[in-house]
């Protein structure tokens, strides 16, 4: 069943007759500490305190995996419980030792977002900047790698998928019947048409936009384009990267002559990925996403702006100062923020205000009405404007989370939803210093997110690890408890709508989902109760999460009545593996859910979309006098109609097969994996049917390691504490600049 075969929980390896795989080698201790290098010492101390131990997990869990394939290797045939062991063992052993944690900058043209990553990373024009138009063109993800140059991979569309493109921007273009002048004259200044006609003659030249879709497919572009649809580019510098870098994201100019071989290729563009070396910055592990605009035209690309939102498991909106108090955009941006809470993998949300050095001194006296505190200089003025800003959208921000997010979200435990930085003052310092540019609370924000998630993987990996190893070494004990046995304007714009089936995604104008306001009133009801369902904390009513674990915490008492009347009363292995087990398998839902969520919160607008497609389709057909308004009645009547069919019943009916899916998918993976479980504890020679290799020295040593968790968190504790007590003695290091 295809909703369960994504499952990728941290359960037990499928069992696999190739057991003999290697598993992959340890990284260098050198490229280790390079990781290490953004994070203050007090930091550096504990992560490398973490580090350790996964090391020397991993190493014992390879150990362990080389004894017991030594053991079985010349046997024909290897019973299950042995493949269990095997499988588990080198599930462990190659888990990724930190998936990556993405931040996307969400937000409007101009916004900031460019230069706010510059600033971040201490690469003043790295990233194309602008304050007035549209500078990046594409997502652009920033991370930092092990690797010794900066270098960028260009990620252009398939064949396939610019052939898709092509035949939506020559639909847009042409028309079945010839219009009056009227109307041609207003379809020239749309700026979707516009686009279009310049992103043809960009990418085969002028005339282009007056071609047949067939006689563009066998044109042939102006630029090089590699088999590989990659373009890789590496420097020593990262001045050098940016210039080669810069014709690839940076928005082009319709008025530009002579374009150069980079630009010719620019339509085809789909996304970009900058990796800096060994940053002192950005750790190892974060990637910084620049998410321009409200999608693409592009489907391709339009599915990839939706996913890149969606898998950020932070999400700042960024805003400049003079924009973040009202306007459509804005609050557009919020509330699609929001929605990736409902959908995704989104914990967090900031919004970070820009530009903050911007103020108008004798108008902010003007209309200033905070206390009666006399405002001397600039920098007072800004200071203080800052703070109220912060004040306020934090009121409002949380409100706004608090009506969409479930009351025991982590979000809205935040003291801090709202951020105030200026990128310019970063690097000029006329008015603020480098600390109230905010620019290096971001930068600590990040190292605490890559920490906190650092310290739970670590001690869920060797409280796994531990409870394996007991079981494995449990095996070759002398005396064995007794066994048991179990189980044109507006015009062209709604054609473009039509033509992508209700939803248009443009760099210049705001996004337009007919099928999401269609359903907009169904979501505003059902929005407590699906973030209810998924929502953590107490089990109460229809929430999922809790009750799942409500449900590992009853199987494992179960589990020890069984182990008691089954004689497992001095097999403390047992009960160690059955609890760990359990946790693993229960605990390797909740990805799984996630990634399940995102379906089911949109399967009432695919629904929608999906029964409204034949009347978009006609839609898009119309041309000539009037199109708009037939265009218009066309769609209304395809609505109205559909309504009247059940539209609204079968949009349900199947987000409530969705969910049955959800709920089969979790039945079989937890019978699956428990059976198998049991099979194993219950069995001493039926599952193993032989002794295995001595693991004794591996377990005393994982032994040791799980204890010494408790000693790595309470340093780390101290070590704050100190660290936070320095501070405070100390004076402040912090000089305000000249006004």
């Amino acid at each position: 069943m295809e909703d369960t075969e994504d499952f990728v929980g941290q359960g037990p390896h499928p069992v696999d007759d190739d057991v003999f795989k290697e598993p992959m080698k340890k990284r260098r201790r050198s490229d280790r500490d390079q990781r290490f290098r953004a994070f203050p010492s007090v930091e550096q101390s504990a992560l490398k305190e973490y580090e350790k131990l996964e090391s020397r997990t991993r190493r014992v869990l390879s150990n362990t995996y080389q004894k017991l394939i030594q053991s079985v290797f010349l046997d024909d045939s290897i019973p299950n419980g042995v493949k269990y062991l095997i499988n588990r063992l080198l599930a462990l052993i190659e888990k990724p030792s930190l998936d990556p944690i993405y931040i996307g900058l969400f937000g409007s043209t101009g916004a900031g977002k460019s230069s706010l990553i510059n600033a971040i990373i201490q690469q003043a024009m790295f990233l194309p900047v602008s304050g007035e138009s549209i500078c990046t063109s594409c997502i652009v993800q920033v991370s930092s790698g092990c690797c010794e140059q900066y270098e960028a991979k260009i990620h252009l569309l398939s064949d396939q998928e610019w052939k898709e493109e092509l035949k939506n921007l020559t639909k847009l273009l042409h028309r079945t019947e010839e219009p009056d002048r009227e109307e041609a004259d207003m379809w020239d200044r749309d700026d979707a048409v516009e686009e279009a006609i310049w992103k043809l003659q960009m990418f085969y030249g002028n005339g282009a936009e007056r071609k047949s879709y067939e006689e563009l497919l066998r044109a042939r572009p102006k630029g090089k384009i590699p088999t590989s649809r990659i373009i890789t580019l590496k420097a020593e510098e990262a001045g050098e990267l940016s210039v080669k870098l810069d014709p690839y994201i940076r928005t082009q100019r319709r008025d530009l002559d002579g374009e150069s071989a980079e630009t010719q290729i620019w339509p085809l563009i789909k996304h970009v990925e900058v990796t800096l070396p060994k940053s002192e910055l950005i750790p190892e592990g974060v990637v910084l996403v620049d998410i321009p605009g409200t999608g693409d035209f592009n489907s391709k690309r339009d599915e990839m702006w939706k996913k890149t939102i969606d898998k950020c498991s932070v999400i700042w909106v960024i805003s400049d100062i003079e924009r973040v108090s009202g306007g459509r955009a804005h609050e557009d941006l919020l509330n699609e923020s929001i929605k990736a809470c409902q959908r995704g993998f989104c914990r967090d949300v900031a919004l970070v205000v820009t530009k903050t050095d911007k103020l108008h001194l004798p108008e902010y006296l003007r209309e200033r009405k905070v206390g009666n505190r006399a405002i001397l200089s600039q920098r007072e003025a800004v200071l203080e404007r800052n703070e109220m800003i912060k004040l306020q959208r934090n009121r409002i921000l949380k409100e706004k989370l608090k009506r969409k997010l479930p009351a025991d979200s982590k979000v809205l435990e935040a003291s801090d939803l709202v951020y105030t930085v200026s990128a310019q003052e970063y690097w000029q310092q006329a008015l603020l210093t480098e600390e109230e540019t905010e620019i290096p609370r971001l930068r600590g924000y990040i190292r605490k997110r890559l920490l906190d998630k650092k310290r739970r993987m670590v001690t869920k990996y060797v409280t796994e690890a531990f409870g394996l190893l007991l079981l494995t070494d449990s095996f070759n004990c002398t005396e064995n408890p007794p066994r048991s046995r179990g189980n044109q304007g507006f015009h062209q714009t709604l054609k473009a709508v039509c033509l992508k089936n209700g939803v248009y995604a443009s760099r210049t104008l705001a996004r337009i989902d007919l099928n999401e306001a269609i359903t907009q009133p169904i979501y505003d009801q059902i929005d407590p109760v699906f973030g209810g369902i998924f929502r953590a904390g107490m089990p109460t009513g229809s929430t999922l999460l809790p009750h799942i674990e409500a449900f590992k915490h009853s199987l494992q008492e179960k589990m020890m009545e069984m182990g008691v009347r089954n004689g497992w009363k001095y097999d403390s292995y047992k009960k160690s593996f059955l609890i760990q087990e359990i946790s693993a398998i229960l605990g390797g839902l909740e990805d799984y859910i996630l990634r399940k969520k995102r379906r089911i919160y949109e399967s009432l607008t695919t629904s929608v979309q999906n029964d409204l497609k034949p009347c978009y389709e006609e839609a898009a057909q119309i041309a000539g006098k009037k199109a708009c308004e037939r265009m218009k009645d066309v769609l209304r009547r395809g609505v109205e109609q559909q309504v009247a069919e059940g539209m609204f019943e079968r949009a349900q009916e199947r987000m409530q097969h969705q969910f049955q899916l959800l709920k089969n998918g979790i039945t079989e993976k937890v019978k699956g994996s428990i059976a198998t479980m049991l099979t194993l504890a219950s069995s001493q020679g039926d599952g193993l049917y032989k002794e295995l290799a001595d693991v004794k020295s591996e377990y005393k040593e994982m032994e040791k390691l799980h204890r010494s968790l408790k000693e790595v968190a309470e340093n780390a504790v101290l070590r704050r504490g100190m660290q936070d007590f320095l501070l405070r003695m100390s004076p402040s290091k912090a000089v305000p600049p000249k006004a």
